[in-house]
């Protein structure tokens, strides 16, 4: 079964925000791979067994639902951390719903371990941690399967969801690149919905990403989202990079924010690095537990200098690199030796794989070898803790512990330094100093949060066992300032702050969502919900010809390329020129065609058009008629800046493998359709930049098109020639009762916004008879469009047709 089966249906059709349902009260419905409960299947007196609930208080998903106003509700969608049998599922599903707001997500076994195992930790997880395929024979290979078993808990997934809505006002908040088809599965279903989505792993750089075969899928389920949160700059530049080399996305920057436009929606990129919940973790220090453990530590450790380590068992952590660290440690230093200890707590599988176990049995290989190495009586350099450890556990580990050593060799966040400086606050615990050192990794995304971190690159074996001994050895007045200004961050950016500033920025940029509504493109995974104005349609031909019929005074504005000919042909066919000239011979009709090609071209391919009003170069030189010369539009023809423009533009060309300039009469075009997209994207904004800096004093106007940077004479746009038609008209009595204007691309939107000026000017005379048209489904200005250019050409030869009376 493909992914398309899936989606049976190809979707072209129309969705208004006001066929969601309606409810009184918003939500913010949270959806992460696991619910943020514990579940414990208890046995009972009588010898049966009883399911039991708690919050997982070590899930940042959890406390969200503290940081939001009160006039929302938040409710939890996903699946169950425990094997629950079917004949419970629905008694589950309802206490998880009554007592905590969790709408639970149950897939079977064999679909659950295609997906989780299989596809997201063995395939997905190891490539955004830059692990390719080719790495070794450990790694899953990628099948159709797989993707299915992806997508199906993915839709899954969607149901559950929009189960939950009860309103437009209510928020979808993704989670993690366990659920990244999922903002297309649901914006496919209702185009309003708002949605955002955080990935709490790396983003890998575009050579990387692109290595995946779903590549395109998922960055269109990312880019269906209408904020995108990523912890690191790093992160956040290479998904940006990919949709530049991928989609040809530019980024734009918006009061100090970071935008793309895709499909008439602007997302917005967050970079929000998460915390922890501060309160929460002091709390545990103060029980009594850890208070016990605590000091039992400290007997058992006394006299010893600590270092921590607490990481989960996979092979990204780098913990083996850490062991080898210490062991050069005590060979530099060897009066260390029977005094520093690397307690290294390992946290349990999440997965499974061959791969793990290898790197697992080499850690155990490699901590015996330096114990055997270094050990003295009552003394192992390493105390390897792998069975599971309770939060109160981490928490006395932590309290007791000089240093904290957290080097993967790459993560998303990891949190662990966050505890660490908490736990060592609490002085009345730790009867000591509020000091502490961190050795972190650059390569894990808290790394740029913590100033005073020692920071190493993981692979460098000698570079961290000097980062280790210079934490040990710093002088503790050092150490507590270092533990102040840690400590004064994990407070102000903690994991409230973190859901609170997301949510916030969710709601600013959902806020004209009752504004629009959105057609869904494509199959599957590879549609596309474009969004529109309400009354954006397609065309009907019909209605067209009768205001056609009825009207005297009929305005035709045509652009060229793209419009009335293909963009791969561009040369008018013969039949375009017979249809052109059946419209111009009505008199009732002024028609025009408008393009940015110049005067030679365009009066070789419509001379034998004897009435057609052409426009050249957008507008700068006008030709009335074939009898008629070519005027200028009142402007003199002033071009001494290209002398100025083109060493500018020639650099740039030079530099940039595929593109090309183009000099028009009155223009200049840098062409880099054929250039890398990603450095020709570059190359634009740069060329952009250095042409408005050397020409601001000059009569010009630079933009930036569909690869392309235009220069040309200020105040020249296709809005000023429908203008120019519409006062032309007027002058002889004939003000317009009947306007159609078609065009493709950018400069065409120039058009389409005139004639609305038109028409609050009264310059056109019936506004029911105005028709606006885009080709191809896009974001426009027009209020009409045409799939292609057949039907426009189909639809101009029935009006043909209708003026000659056929």
């Amino acid at each position: 079964m493909s992914t398309a089966s899936l989606f049976p249906e190809y979707y072209q059709d129309l969705i208004d925000a006001s066929d969601a349902p309606s409810d009184a009260r918003n939500r913010l419905i949270v959806v992460s791979n696991q619910l943020p409960i514990i579940a414990t299947h208890k046995p009972t007196e009588n010898e049966g067994y009883l399911w039991e609930f708690v919050w997982d208080e070590s899930s940042i998903y959890m406390h969200i639902k503290d940081s939001v106003p009160n006039n929302i509700e938040v409710f939890y969608v996903g699946t169950l951390r425990a094997d629950v049998d079917p004949t419970e599922q629905d008694d589950v599903a309802k206490a998880l719903l009554d007592n905590f707001n969790c709408v639970t997500v149950f897939v079977l076994p064999e679909q659950w371990d295609q997906y989780y195992n299989l596809f997201c930790k063995q395939y997905l997880w190891p490539r955004f941690h830059y692990k390719l395929p080719a790495s070794d024979f450990h790694n899953v290979p990628y099948s159709r399967d797989l993707r299915k078993a992806y997508v199906h808990v993915n839709m899954e997934f969607s149901r559950k969801v929009i189960e939950t809505v009860t309103n437009n006002g209510n928020y979808i908040w993704i989670h993690d690149y366990h659920l990244m088809a999922l903002p297309t599965i649901l914006r496919r279903k209702f185009c309003g919905y708002k949605i955002g989505f955080f990935l709490h792993s790396p983003f890998p750089a575009s050579e990387v990403f692109k290595t995946l075969p779903m590549r395109n899928e998922i960055l269109n389920g990312l880019l269906h989202a209408d904020l995108i949160g990523f912890h690191t700059y790093d992160y956040a530049r290479h998904f940006l990079s990919c949709c530049s080399r991928m989609f040809g996305l530019d980024t734009q920057l918006k009061r100090g924010g970071v935008f793309l436009e895709y499909n008439g929606r602007n997302i917005e990129i967050k970079i929000k690095p998460s915390g922890i919940h501060v309160g929460r973790m002091e709390l545990r220090l103060d029980q009594p537990d850890t208070r016990v453990m605590v000091e039992d530590l400290k007997i058992r450790f006394a006299g010893k200098v600590v270092l921590i380590g607490v990481d989960d068992s996979d092979i990204f952590k780098g913990v083996n690199f850490k062991i080898l660290a210490m062991e050069e440690m005590l060979k530099r230093y060897p009066d260390l030796v029977g005094f520093v200890v690397l307690l290294q707590i390992l946290n349990p599988l999440r997965g499974r794989g061959n791969d793990v176990d290898d790197i697992n049995a080499e850690l155990t290989s490699v901590c015996e070898r330096v114990n055997n190495k270094f050990r003295r009586q009552e003394y192992e350099p390493i105390v390897l803790i792998t069975r599971p450890v309770l939060l109160h556990e981490r928490v006395a580990y932590y309290a007791i512990s000089d240093a904290a050593i957290v080097t993967p060799l790459r993560d998303g966040m990891n949190l662990i330094p966050y505890e660490y400086v908490v736990s060592r606050q609490c002085g009345d615990v730790n009867n000591s100093a509020k000091k502490s050192m961190l050795v972190v990794s650059e390569f894990m995304g808290c790394s740029p949060s913590l100033s005073g971190a020692i920071r190493v690159n993981p692979w460098d074996v000698s570079a961290t066992a000097e980062a280790m001994f210079t934490a040990i050895s710093t002088c503790d007045n050092h150490k507590e300032t270092i533990h102040r200004n840690h400590y004064q961050y994990i407070t102000t950016h903690d994991v409230l702050n973190w859901a609170r500033g997301f949510f916030e920025d969710l709601e600013k940029t959902c806020v004209d969502h009752s504004h629009k509504r959105g057609m869904n493109l494509g199959i599957g995974l590879d549609t596309r919900v474009v969004l529109f104005d309400k009354k954006f349609s397609e065309l009907d031909v019909n209605i067209l010809e009768n205001a056609y019929n009825m009207a005297q005074n009929r305005a035709i504005l045509l652009d060229c390329d793209g419009t009335i000919t293909s963009r791969i042909d561009k040369i008018p066919t013969e039949s375009v020129i017979s249809m052109i000239n059946k419209l111009c011979s009505d008199p009732k009709n002024t028609v025009c065609v408008i393009s940015g090609r110049g005067q030679d071209k365009l009066g070789k391919w419509f001379g034998e058009c004897d009435k057609l009003v052409i426009a050249a170069e957008h507008g700068y030189f006008i030709r009335w008629a074939d009898n008629q010369d070519w005027e200028p539009c009142g402007r003199t023809n002033n071009v001494g800046w290209m002398e100025i423009a083109e060493p500018v533009m020639k650099q740039y060309t030079e530099a940039t493998d595929g593109s090309s300039i183009e000099k028009k009469e009155t223009a200049m075009v840098w062409h880099y359709e054929d250039a890398d997209k990603s450095f020709g994207s570059h190359q634009a904004k740069e060329l952009l930049d250095h042409l408005e800096s050397v020409l601001t004093n000059e009569p010009v106007a630079v933009r930036r098109g569909l690869y392309i940077v235009e220069v040309k004479p200020q105040g020249v746009t296709k809005g000023m020639v429908a203008e120019k038609i519409f006062a032309f008209m007027a002058e002889k009595g004939n003000r317009a009762d009947f306007v159609l204007s078609i065009g493709d691309d950018r400069s065409d939107e120039d058009m389409f916004l005139e004639i609305g000026e038109g028409i609050k000017k009264g310059e056109i005379s019936n506004d029911n008879s105005v028709f606006t048209c885009t080709v191809g489904v896009k974001p426009s200005a027009a209020a009409y469009y045409l799939d292609e250019v057949k039907d426009v050409l189909e639809m101009l030869e029935k009006l043909g047709r209708v003026s000659n009376g056929e």
